[in-house]
């Protein structure tokens, strides 16, 4: 056997979902740039469910779907107000609502392939809900409850805060769904793969993927990427900063990634929309620390950002909590990971590899009153 460690390079499956090719991300060979500019989030969703973009009938009928089923049940809101608000990560809170939400599903434990549409959409239609739910609470404040007539981007601002975003802000959090939808076969959906392959139900299945993206090489680097920017606090403290982290050998996160050579082509987009943002706001120096952290960071280590990078200052210019920026992402990746689930159970196949043994040679039991 020929071990990989982290699997890297390593092909596990087939897909038509995404690919990543010569640094190029495409949805359903939709190149990343043309839906990021062109495509709304729902747009996306049915692309990478269907295999292709909706006619407009088909786009008002998912629309009209997520919307009907975007309300949470009573028991979850009861649930969040039981929790220890102040101790309690969101991603946590989410793990735990997605989990809770197959209780209340009479559908939860049907396997066959409509079931598991019509669990597909109800899961992606909550996902706003419960992240937006919550973030109330645990403040003290009532959830505010979805409007039918809101696109999941401005609904997800409006549920957030209690009032009708701006269309900036719709552009770019609609631009920020659209770019984390799918990644092809990353750390969280693989998991959601491995989970169903034992036909466990598509609840067990988005879980499972929630407890990977919670990691902070994975979905958390965009809260550690503001947190970063907190500490740093001014351009001014930014080199020396860098300097002393790069010195340390300490990872700088939001550089880098596993399948790009020269860079996440999702970045620029969200750079973007920063550099817009942080000046509507006031907070221009986010963008500048940023920028300036760039440049030091890719020049010395030709390390180039990742799409964690740049979302961290839209989301706080968006004036969202900095521990929501990763049940964000989760709202925007459930449709990925819900795709690769339906994927999965087309043509499933358990997922078991083989492990090479590191550890003792044969050894012969030795009753307890003779070990040493």
């Amino acid at each position: 056997m020929t071990v990989t460690r982290g699997l890297e390079g390593v092909v596990a499956t087939t897909s038509s979902i995404s690919s990543i090719i010569d640094d190029t991300l495409t949805y359903v060979g939709y190149n990343i740039d043309d839906l990021a500019d062109n495509a709304t989030f729902e747009e996306v969703i049915y692309l990478l469910w269907h295999g292709k973009l909706p006619n407009a009938a088909e786009l008002a009928e998912l629309t009209q779907q997520l919307a009907d089923n975007s309300e949470l049940p009573k028991e979850i809101i009861e649930h969040f107000k039981m929790y220890p608000i102040n101790k309690v990560h969101p991603m946590a809170a989410l793990r735990s609502a997605v989990s809770l939400l197959g209780l209340y599903d009479e559908e939860a434990d049907l396997m066959d392939a409509d079931a598991n549409y019509r669990k597909a959409i109800r899961l992606q239609a909550k996902m706003p809900a419960i992240v937006t739910a919550f973030s109330r609470v645990r403040k003290g404040l009532e959830p505010v409850a979805p409007r039918k007539d809101l696109s999941m981007a401005a609904n997800f601002l409006y549920m957030l805060t209690g009032e009708e975003p701006e269309a900036i802000a719709v552009e770019a959090f609609n631009k920020a769904l659209v770019l984390h939808a799918d990644h092809e076969l990353n750390a969280s959906t693989f998991t959601a793969r491995v989970c169903v392959a034992t036909l466990s139900d598509v609840y067990s299945g988005i879980t499972s993927a929630i407890g990977a993206l919670k990691g902070p090489l994975h979905g958390g680097a965009n809260e550690a990427v503001m947190k970063m920017l907190t500490e740093i606090g001014s351009v001014d403290n930014v080199e020396p900063y860098i300097r002393e982290k790069l010195e340390q050998k300490e990872k700088i996160m939001g550089f880098g990634h596993r399948v790009y050579r020269l860079g996440d082509p999702r970045a620029k987009h969200l750079k973007v929309m920063s550099e817009k943002l942080t000046k509507l706001t006031g907070k221009p120096e986010y963008y500048e620390m940023s920028t300036k952290i760039e440049a030091i960071v890719t020049g010395e280590k030709k390390l180039p950002p990742n799409v964690d990078f740049y979302s961290a200052s839209v989301y706080d210019s968006l004036g969202i909590d900095h521990d929501i920026f990763t049940p964000i992402f989760a709202v925007s990746r459930v449709s990925g990971w819900l795709a690769h689930i339906l994927e999965q159970y087309e043509n499933n196949r358990l997922i078991r590899p083989r492990a090479e043994y590191t550890g003792p040679g044969m050894q012969k039991y030795v009753p307890v009153e003779q070990r040493d």
